[in-house]
């Protein structure tokens, strides 16, 4: 038996699960070797920012480093970048890469992601057809960003609305298509969804919902879209938010099990023991939830790449993180916490329409989750609440006279 300092771990994908993951590896006192390999020539980067302050111009490329080629050579990392790996041998523990190598592991991490849901063809070929994932995807984005042109955002989801509100303040007009009867359907509760709508149309947006595009018209460019009113609408440029489609080809293809991602314990292995899965492409088994999920979350993807790291150390620990999220709109900040399905009541929290307040969605009198629009304070006591899973004062919480943290006494 090999000795862990002459032990690999491969680790295929380089976004935030992947350098959360080889960092947690030698702060658990890993020792052997570790390779991340990813199939863009840069580092490890932060996403969130693209569709916001990126797009915008307000940081550069190279704040959005997660950290720096220095520090991952401190930590032993080689990072193999601009490289694909092609397939997987599971029984021989091998990957193939697409620049000829072959590379053996011990313990393989797919922390491959997810891509951008795209277009029918021909519509998603055209130049001026864009999608919001990578920094390549903004690098050719931005230079279209340009005041007084036309954006047409396919999808009232928060990658979509962030792009919207990122158009508006780079002066473009901008109209928003969800096909849905309101934006945000799928996350939010209709009083939330309620009040972006009006925030979007307040500061300039032209949000349409239950509204479709049923032709793209055009030649080399996409030149006007007609609409399932229709209507036809001139633009351009467009910008796809209609969700993410998790990277599981490989996992496919080497016969691991699949369903909405790559299938993994609360310890993040797969069918394969030796081989984990952790981010946006794995779905998961959450012991705080009770249940299986896949999530699109950073601070989920870092927690993921956490518990693999206990795992490979030999120190396991199940998989219990509260999951949060958040988005940036306009000088809008919301931080969501928990998973809100099945809630029975929601209780609102300060002003809507000062735009500070927090949303609490209460199931048989416990915080499930909550959504908090520029009231930090209030979130970090919602953490803790929906942590806690302890009954509380709908009452309570919808007065603000009332310290919120005060329903904490007991957790």
């Amino acid at each position: 038996m090999s000795s862990p300092s002459e032990t690999t771990v491969v680790v295929v994908g380089a976004g935030h699960a992947g350098a959360e993951l080889v960092s947690a590896l030698r702060q658990k006192g890993y020792s052997g070797r570790i390779i991340l390999i990813g199939e863009e020539t840069e580092l490890p980067y932060h996403r969130p920012p693209l569709s916001k302050v990126y797009l915008s111009g307000e940081v550069s490329r190279e704040s959005l480093l997660i950290r720096s080629a220095t520090a991952y050579d401190k930590l032993q990392v080689e990072c193999w970048t601009g490289v694909q790996v092609l397939s997987i041998d599971s029984q021989g523990r091998t990957v193939s890469l697409s620049d000829g190598r072959v590379q053996a592991y011990d313990k393989l991490v797919l922390a491959t992601g997810g891509r951008a849901r795209r277009l029918e063809a021909p519509a998603a070929q055209r130049p001026n057809v864009h999608y919001v994932r990578t920094l390549q995807d903004i690098d050719g984005l931005k230079p279209m960003f340009t005041a007084g042109r036309r954006l047409l955002v396919i999808g009232g989801g928060y990658i979509g609305l962030e792009a919207a509100a990122v158009g508006i303040k780079s002066g473009l007009s901008v109209t928003v298509l969800e096909a849905a009867p309101r934006v945000l359907a799928r996350v939010a509760a209709p009083e939330i969804s309620a009040f972006y709508e009006r925030a979007h149309r307040r500061r300039g947006v032209d949000l349409r919902t239950g509204v479709s595009v049923l032709d793209y018209l055009g030649g080399d460019r996409v030149e006007a879209v007609r609409l399932s009113d229709g209507s036809e609408l001139a633009l351009d440029l467009v910008v796809v938010g209609i969700g993410i489609l998790p990277n599981d080809e490989l996992a496919r293809d080497a016969g691991l099990d699949l369903d909405n991602g790559i299938m993994v314990n609360e310890f993040a292995q797969t069918s394969t023991p030796d081989i984990l899965a952790v981010g946006d492409c794995a779905n998961h088994v959450n012991a705080f939830l009770d249940r299986r999920v896949r999530i699109e979350s950073v601070p989920s993807a870092q927690e993921q790449a956490r518990t693999a790291a206990a795992t490979i150390c030999g120190s396991p620990a199940p998989h219990a993180a509260v999951p949060w999220f958040w988005s940036d709109q306009f000088d809008l900040k919301l931080q969501m916490v928990g998973l809100s399905q099945g809630y029975d009541q929601l209780v609102l929290r300060g002003d809507v329409e000062a735009e500070s307040f927090c949303a609490f969605y209460l199931k048989d009198g416990v915080v499930l989750s909550a959504d908090a629009v520029n009231r930090p304070q209030d979130f970090m006591v919602a953490k803790r609440l929906v942590a806690s899973r302890k009954q509380v004062s709908a009452q309570a919480l919808a007065d603000e006279q009332f310290p919120l943290k005060t329903l904490l006494s007991d957790v």
